[in-house]
């Protein structure tokens, strides 16, 4: 039977989670894991200042005599954007930047990217996914019906990135990954699967992909996660963990020093996830990735409760705007909007209905939670 609705009396988060717990007092357990697990272990006053002091001095030390020190995911969004500052400005760090290009990209996004190029003097270097290969398996994961539809381009993103800094032998790939912004996780039920799983992906462009994916870059989370960082010593450093990391006054910063423009909305610097987040989720599925962001912003003490239920009373972009993006996806991935519709009008499904290996990563993920390596809240 389906539950009553119930909303968190702190943050935003909601049934539509259909795990949610809530205590007595109304309060959802992502609430209760950021009191209780993530804010006493988050320490961003000298504690942190002094770690991250450590941090770039173990980066400098390991890349003497490297072309680089370590290497950073440049997408032109905020947290990206703000890590790489951070490490160049604060760190000083020698990173070299990089970005995957799906073909995607808003303008504003590009911009972003080539303003923090010049501004920090750093260099980029872009990988360009085969945009056949990339708009087959999209299509292919669009025909499969399931709300996960990002999970192409996160594969392309990360997988491009580790195999790039596997390949060139850079240690250290610092990442955008912070609570301030992230705290709040989204939950897998609505599209947020726990990592690149290439069991998951080969069944479904077995069954729906009309072409083989010859230079698609797709690297296993458990590959890049134990083979590369466990036994090949690669480590992921979260440097916005360590620093004051407010969203507002961050995105005043890079606007000052290198006229960065702010997005509209977390994720706003791909066309193709803004009309995913923005459009295909919440109207098919009935799932507002905005939830979870907003109640991260709540819970950090940046955002107050009822400006956010007011924005989630509202789409984010207009109706005019969200129609003109339904045709420009349908063209770009080179069928008609009736095809993409008919797609949109389709029965839904979940992983569950392919072949995945969910519960293997559900282990190692537990396993880092007991660790003390994970801190956020993943359901």
């Amino acid at each position: 039977m389906q539950r009553p609705y119930q909303i968190c009396t702190h943050c935003v988060m909601d049934t539509s989670d259909p795990n949610i717990r809530f205590g007595s007092d109304g309060r959802c357990d992502y609430c209760e894991n950021f009191e209780t697990v993530i804010r006493p272990n988050w320490h961003t006053d000298e504690r942190g200042a002094a770690e991250l002091d450590q941090l770039a001095d173990k980066i400098r030390a390991d890349g003497k005599g490297r072309d680089f020190d370590c290497i950073i995911g440049l997408s032109g969004g905020l947290d990206s954007s703000y890590a790489a500052h951070v490490a160049r400005e604060r760190m000083g760090l020698r990173p070299l930047l990089f970005h995957v290009d799906a073909g995607w990209n808003t303008d504003q996004a590009v911009g972003n990217i080539e303003k923090l190029v010049d501004g920090l003097g750093s260099e980029l270097y872009t990988e360009v996914v085969n945009w056949q290969e990339m708009k087959d398996l999209q299509l292919a994961f669009l025909r499969s019906q399931i709300p996960d539809q990002d999970l192409p381009q996160d594969a392309a993103f990360f997988s491009g990135l580790y195999k790039f800094a596997r390949k060139n032998r850079i240690k250290y790939v610092i990442t955008g990954s912070n609570f301030s912004t992230e705290c709040c996780r989204e939950p897998e039920e609505w599209g947020g699967y726990l990592g690149i799983d290439k069991t998951l992906f080969k069944d479904i462009h077995s069954r729906f992909g009309k072409r083989p994916l010859k230079s698609f870059p797709l690297v296993d989370i458990l590959v890049y996660k134990g083979l590369y960082q466990q036994v090949l010593g690669m480590e992921v450093a979260k440097p916005l963990n360590l620093v004051p990391f407010i969203k507002k006054d961050a995105e005043a910063e890079l606007a000052s020093r290198y006229k960065w423009e702010s997005f509209q909305h977390k994720h706003h610097e791909s066309r193709f996830t803004r009309f995913y987040e923005d459009y295909w989720l919440p109207r098919k599925f009935g799932f507002q990735k905005r939830r979870a962001h907003f109640s991260s912003l709540i819970m950090t003490g940046q955002m107050d409760r009822d400006a956010a239920i007011s924005r989630l009373a509202h789409p984010e972009m207009s109706e005019d705007f969200l129609r003109h993006e339904f045709e420009y996806v349908a063209t770009k991935l080179g069928i008609t909007v009736d095809e993409l519709r008919a797609i949109f009008e389709g029965e839904n499904k979940t992983y569950r209905d392919y072949r995945n290996k969910r519960w293997l990563i559900g282990l190692g993920t537990n396993a880092l939670r007991l660790l003390g390596t994970e801190k956020r809240f993943f359901r």
